[in-house]
C-alpha cells in the first residue's frame, strides 16, 4: 500500500531538487511518495524502468520484467538483437561508486553477460554487437 498527500506534493512540485530534498526531510520522508507510487506501479504491472542512450539522446521508458540482454538489446535496436554478442553489465551505483568504467575495469567488477542473461533493474549494459 503506498499513501499520497497531495498537499505535499503539491508543495513539493514547486520547489527546487535541493529544496524538495530539505522539505522531505523536515516531515522525516525518504522520498516523493510519486516516486513511491510509481514504483509500486511498476512491480504491479511486472515494468522495471529501461533507458536506452545513444551518443546524443536518451530515451527511457517501461520495459517488461526480467528481459535476457538480447531482448534489452531489441529494444534498442533490431540490429542489436540480430547481431548480438555479449553485454557488459554492472549496477548504476557501482558505475557511480568506481567513477566510471575505467574504475570498474581496474577492480575486475565489470561483467561480461551472454544472451541468456536476465537484466536486472539498475543494470547498465553496453551491448557488444558484429
Amino acid at each position: 500500500m503506498t499513501a499520497i498527500c497531495g498537499k505535499i506534493e503539491a508543495e513539493l512540485s514547486e520547489l527546487s531538487p535541493a529544496e524538495a530534498a530539505e522539505y522531505l526531510a523536515s516531515y522525516g520522508l525518504p522520498g516523493s511518495s510519486l516516486d513511491r507510487l510509481i514504483s509500486a506501479a511498476y512491480r504491479l504491472l511486472g515494468l522495471m524502468s529501461f533507458s536506452r542512450r545513444a551518443r546524443t539522446s536518451a530515451a527511457p521508458g517501461p520495459f517488461p520484467s526480467a528481459p535476457t540482454a538480447v531482448k534489452a538489446a531489441g529494444a534498442i535496436h533490431s540490429d542489436f538483437e540480430k547481431k548480438f554478442i555479449r553485454a557488459e553489465v554492472v549496477n548504476w551505483k557501482t558505475l557511480v561508486d568506481q567513477n566510471g568504467y575505467h574504475g570498474l575495469r581496474e577492480k575486475g567488477q565489470l561483467r561480461l553477460e551472454g544472451k541468456e542473461y536476465i537484466v536486472q533493474d539498475g543494470d547498465v549494459l553496453v551491448i557488444r554487437h558484429g
